[in-house]
């Protein structure tokens, strides 16, 4: 068993060339599984049956881990065992039949219009990252960009004659979006008086720059968009998705069509988007209940 655990490993890091972090989640996640079915005497990965599995859930459960984790070590085990089934070192694979547990969907946390207002407005003008912070906040709002298109995005992606930027996606998937008034505006206003004085390197093309003239992180833009949030008194969790997530809801509030707001985001699946209807029909129900008298 344990030179079939090292085999995988070596196909996860070789074949699959996963990050060294997701190799080291399937390696702990499998360890533990692994010393479990030692505990049950297993000796062969022929033996494990889908009993022992259930069993190691029911444990799992039973040490109270949250079910999207429980979720993520059954992804771990099924793979394994697809992995051990396809080169033969086993005729059955247990997993076939055991359906992951699933987490209850939780509704994204949305901001209103006025508290994203708050955030920007709330920028302090004296700092000299002032220009880039609003342009950065804004065109997550305004065009629901994911953090990591912020980061990447570069100037031959810009067409603000026409309103319009180009984004490279998921899975390089290219989207077309419009570019709002506000954002346009900020984001002129940045790379005219700002970004010049960041750019160390006159060759480099990308957008938004830290003080050294490199390319900002995703844990960057996280940490300017929470710094901004705190100083306007946002009580809510707010992160880079959390304006991406409200961008999609205030369009379907104001009556987008579900399928304009999926080629917006760039989803490939419109069952990703359809979450946003949840929130839409929550929405008409606190105006209901607000507004109607028979409420």
């Amino acid at each position: 068993m344990e030179t079939h655990f090292y085999d995988y490993l070596t196909m996860l890091r070789v074949e699959r060339n996963v990050s060294p972090q997701t190799l080291e989640a399937y390696q702990r996640d499998l360890k533990q599984y692994l010393a479990f079915l030692g505990e049950k005497s297993v000796k062969n990965v022929s033996e494990i049956s889908q009993m022992h599995i259930r069993k190691y859930i029911q444990k799992l459960n039973e040490f109270g881990l949250a079910t999207a984790s429980i979720a993520r070590i059954f992804s771990s085990i099924r793979s394994y065992h697809n992995f051990l089934t396809s080169e033969q070192f086993t005729d059955e694979n247990p997993t076939l039949i055991l359906s992951s547990p699933k987490a209850p969907k939780k509704l994204p946390i949305v901001l209103m219009e006025e508290e994203i207002s708050a955030i920007i407005n709330s920028i302090d003008e004296t700092s000299q990252f002032a220009r880039r912070d609003k342009a950065i906040i804004e065109m997550l709002y305004s065009c629901g960009l994911r953090v990591s298109e912020v980061c990447d995005l570069s100037l031959n992606q810009l067409f603000l004659e026409d309103d319009m930027i180009r984004i490279m996606g998921k899975g390089s998937k290219e989207r077309l979006l419009p570019v709002g008034g506000r954002a346009k505006k900020l984001l002129n206003e940045y790379l005219i008086h700002s970004r010049p004085g960041f750019q160390k390197d006159k060759g480099s093309s990308s957008i938004f720059l830290s003080r050294n003239g490199n390319q900002l992180t995703r844990a960057m833009i996280n940490n300017i968009l929470k710094k901004w949030s705190q100083i306007a008194g946002i009580t809510k969790p707010v992160s880079p998705h959390t304006l991406r997530h409200s961008f999609a809801t205030h369009l379907l509030e104001g009556g987008a069509d579900l399928r304009f707001v999926q080629a917006l985001l760039g989803h490939s699946d419109i069952s990703t988007t359809q979450i946003y209807t949840h929130l839409d029909k929550h929405h008409l129900k606190e105006v209901y209940q607000t507004h109607h008298p028979r409420s």
